[in-house]
């Protein structure tokens, strides 16, 4: 059994990589003008046969309520896996000015095929408010044993 306050400093790690999810999320929503498409490259370890979570997407807006999720879509598949997009909530405290509040996510995980060892490549389109869409080039280094961490 751990301390005390070693378990209240792993319970503040976890609730601060939580935070950091949503904050990378939250600014990839504000980077793009309107009517633009950006393309973003970006790099995630993944276990053969293992869910790795790549992405989560939400809104917050400045008044801590929940903006509209946005809408995704699968525009180049991997060739050595499948991508699954699932719904969740995710619990911010000190955020902005945002002391505590709950928002619904979008959490998007890549499982690569149980075989499969090297690299494989898939595109999200991400719909962001206000009709920007922005490209999400992911590749993936897939490693064949459970030495790989999560995607993000």
């Amino acid at each position: 059994m751990l301390p005390r306050d070693r378990l209240k400093g792993a319970t503040a790690v976890r609730a601060s990589r939580r935070i950091r999810i949503g904050v990378a999320a939250l600014l990839l929503f504000s980077a793009a003008p309107a009517g633009a498409q950006n393309t973003v490259e970006r790099e995630v370890k993944a276990a053969s046969g293992k869910e790795a979570r790549v992405g989560v997407y939400t809104d917050i807006r400045p008044d801590c309520t929940a903006g509209p999720l946005p809408a995704i879509r699968l525009v180049v598949p991997p060739a050595h896996g499948a991508v699954n997009v699932k719904r969740g909530k995710l619990k911010v405290t000190n955020f902005k000015q945002c002391l505590a509040t709950e928002v619904p996510v979008f959490v998007a995980f890549y499982r690569a095929a149980d075989t499969f060892s090297g690299t494989d490549e898939f595109v999200l389109e991400i719909g962001l408010s206000g009709g920007r869409k922005e490209l999400q080039h992911f590749r993936v280094n897939v490693t064949n044993g459970s030495g790989a961490g999560l995607g993000i």
